[in-house]
Order: C-alpha cells, then sequence, then structure tokens
C-alpha cells in the first residue's frame, strides 16, 4: 500500500538532509568569513544559492578576485546537473501542479532532495516536495549562520581542522561511486591528470583556478562520455 505524500511525510524525509546540511554550510560559513564577507552577505548568499559545491566554488572565486565571467562559467558548469535533475523530476510531479509552483520548488532541487524524491512511488504532489524541501534549506541557512558567527569566536587551530571538512565531503561523495563504476573511476583520474597538468606545466599553471574547474569539468565529462557511451536499449 502506497503512504500517503503529505506534508508532515516530507518534513520527516527532509531530517537526515537537514543534519547533514548543518555541518557542511557550517564550515561555508566558516569560510566565507575567514575570507573577510560580512555576516550579512554570507547569510544572503546561502539562502539564495543552496547549491552546495556550486556555492563553495563560486564564493572561493569571489574571495580570490576572480572576474565576473569566470565565476559565471564555473558556477553554470558546476550546476548544470541541476537543470537535467529537474527536467527529470518534473516528470514525477503531479500533473495538475501549476507552473508557478513548479517554478518556486525547483529552488530546492539539490541532489539530495532530488534522491528522496525520486524514491517515492507514484506522483509527487507539492505538498510533500514543499515539506520535504523546507528542513534542509533551515539546515543550510542555520549551518551557514553558525559557521560564520563561530569563526571569531573558535581558537585557530580549531578553524583549521575545520577548514578541511569540506574536502572530507567531497571525498565522501566521490569514492564511494567511484569504487563500483568504471566511468566514474576514468571521469576523476581523467580530471585529476588535466588538473596536475595545468598545475605543474609552465604558463599552464598561471591559469587561475576558475578556468581550470572549468577545462577540467568539461574536458573529463567529454572524454568520459566517449569511452562509456551510453546505451539507450539499457537506459529504458
Amino acid at each position: 500500500m502506497r503512504q500517503e505524500l503529505t506534508f508532515l511525510k516530507g518534513l520527516k524525509d527532509g531530517i537526515p538532509i537537514c543534519l547533514g546540511y548543518l555541518s557542511v554550510s557550517f564550515t561555508f560559513g566558516m569560510m566565507a568569513a575567514r575570507g573577510g564577507l560580512p555576516l550579512g552577505i554570507i547569510q544572503m548568499i546561502s539562502m539564495t544559492n543552496l547549491t552546495s559545491a556550486g556555492q563553495f566554488a563560486g564564493t572561493a572565486l569571489v574571495l580570490s578576485g576572480g572576474a565576473y565571467l569566470e565565476v559565471a562559467v564555473t558556477t553554470l558548469v558546476i550546476n548544470l546537473r541541476y537543470m537535467l535533475m529537474s527536467l527529470s523530476l518534473s516528470q514525477k510531479l503531479e500533473p495538475s501542479m501549476p507552473r508557478w509552483e513548479r517554478a518556486l520548488l525547483a529552488f530546492g532541487n539539490t541532489d539530495e532532495i532530488f534522491a528522496v524524491a525520486m524514491q517515492q512511488k507514484g506522483y509527487i504532489n507539492g505538498k510533500y516536495l514543499l515539506g520535504l524541501i523546507v528542513l534542509p534549506y533551515v539546515g543550510w541557512a542555520a549551518g551557514t549562520l553558525l559557521g560564520a558567527t563561530a569563526f571569531g569566536a573558535l581558537p585557530a587551530s580549531a578553524v583549521s581542522a575545520l577548514n578541511i571538512a569540506i574536502y572530507g565531503m567531497f571525498i565522501a561523495i566521490v569514492v564511494p561511486p567511484m569504487r563500483k563504476l568504471r566511468p566514474v573511476l576514468f571521469t576523476v583520474c581523467i580530471s585529476a591528470f588535466i588538473s596536475c597538468v595545468f598545475r605543474f606545466v609552465p604558463g599552464l599553471s598561471r591559469l587561475s583556478s576558475g578556468w581550470v574547474i572549468i577545462i577540467c569539468a568539461i574536458a573529463a565529462s567529454a572524454l568520459a562520455a566517449v569511452r562509456y557511451p551510453v546505451d539507450e536499449e539499457a537506459a529504458q
């Protein structure tokens, strides 16, 4: 028997995501505060983006003095996956859901929310999806606020130790699928190789980190697509 997708069920399903977002956004708040951004700006970034990796990369480029075009293209490349996820999720929403509601709820479509929503049986209504988004959004905003305010209170040793949390997060995301799926392993190795080329080859090392991210992401993805094409019959 299919469980009714209510607002309260969405809230319940969003609790684990909220707790995970608290720790990650705490690190973001500390990083932004360490870069000298005002508390209000830091909070506004988190409350208007909710993009995790794209937010970290974009803010890091801003703090390093990156050009507007560089920031825009970097965040576009990193966040392109949300476009594909939104297209997929839109097929699972109730057909009667108005466009304004779809557009509003699309703001909260993150990797984790998408994964939980797609696991539900049947169509998803707006109440459930709103409930699923609310707590993770609050957790992301609250974690950012806590991290930014705690930066000045924590000793330098604690701040330095917590700064590696973001690298731990990315490792935790990449390593499990990399061990199971050869296309992911291939993509990671290619991107790491290209990154090393730009780091150690004279001349290329002068290129800013933002453009290196863009080139690595596009080149590695293109090579992986050629090396491991998707079988249309298997995908169906």
